[in-house]
């Protein structure tokens, strides 16, 4: 096993200075499997968690009730149940606003996929798609497996390991074939609709890692033209995808700056400039205040809990 579960009580898991909180999953004692299911109030509080942060195992979120945002890598998902969302290891999430979601939770770390490493990628596609609308049958099958993994995990009966990692592969095998966002919607690259172009290309520079990136690479990695890109995104958007690229990375510097006690240079160079003086300027430009002011009045700083209960 690698340092990804932790016994009950065991202290948090260091972070670099002023980085995102990071969470493990605890287990129950040794010998038992990194995994874990439950409703949201059997998980514990950290399952709705207001603040971002990240884990070191995925999260399978079955959401069948509740209101408010999903908030994931920047992406933000309204709550409008039944809903499945997927969470990837390393991934920031945390949960805004409303009466906050009700339902069920699979945690599980990599290691547990030993039966199925094929699951690993299909899991990747799933965090980039991230979150899924359920018409009713796929509401009715997806609650069926989610309580037979809690059933599982709570009864701990005889082979109840090989049984738990069996009915994830089939959850994760049928989540892969739910239509896109509940719709018909297929990849962009297939399509070439405007509409499905835009909002693959929304969803793409919500990404950390696309700080930085111009309109001819987000063209580039859509399989489309700039020309193109730049067309749908306009009929789409009313708007250019340049202007959309910078706000994304304002809004990044932001989070970065409310949520973080990364300094003003860390913040520059996580949001792709090499310049704090020139990374300064623009976000005056962009916002009307300093980076350090803005952070003066939003930031809201959280140690990273380690509670003695399976968290998220």
């Amino acid at each position: 096993m690698r340092a990804t579960t932790v016994p009950p009580g065991t202290p948090g898991l260091p972070t670099a200075a002023g980085d995102v909180p990071l969470h493990r999953l605890e287990v129950a004692g040794p010998g038992h499997p990194p995994f874990a299911a439950g409703s949201f109030e059997a998980v514990g509080p950290l399952s709705r968690w207001s603040r971002p942060h990240r884990h070191t195992f995925y999260e399978i979120i079955h959401v069948s009730a509740g209101s408010g945002t999903h908030v994931v890598d920047l992406v933000r998902w309204p709550v409008r149940p039944p809903h499945l969302a997927v969470v990837l290891p390393g991934q920031v999430h945390h949960w805004e606003g409303g009466q906050g979601p009700e339902g069920t939770l699979a945690l599980f770390t990599d290691d547990f996929l030993v039966d199925h490493p094929g699951d690993r990628e299909v899991l990747r596609r799933l965090g980039e798609r991230g979150w899924f609308a359920l018409d009713a049958e796929h509401d009715r099958s997806v609650g069926r497996l989610m309580a037979e993994l809690v059933a599982e995990h709570r009864q701990r009966a005889p082979g109840h390991e090989s049984v738990l990692r069996s009915l994830l592969h089939v959850l994760v095998v049928r989540a892969a074939r739910l239509p896109r966002h509940g719709g018909a919607g297929r990849d962009p690259r297939v399509l070439g609709r405007p509409a499905a172009v835009a909002e693959e290309f929304t969803r793409l520079i919500a990404r950390p890692e696309a700080a930085g990136w111009s309109v001819r690479e987000c063209a580039g990695r859509l399989g489309v033209t700039p020309g193109y890109l730049t067309q749908a995104v306009r009929a789409a958007t009313g708007r250019p995808p340049g202007r959309l690229l910078i706000e994304a990375r304002v809004y990044q510097a932001q989070q970065l700056l409310a949520h973080t006690r990364l300094s003003v240079r860390q913040v520059a160079a996580r949001t792709g400039f090499a310049d704090p003086a020139y990374f300064s300027r623009f976000f005056r430009r962009e916002t009307g205040s300093s980076p350090g002011d803005f952070r003066k009045h939003h930031s809201r700083h959280d140690q990273s809990l380690e509670l003695p209960s399976v968290r998220t």
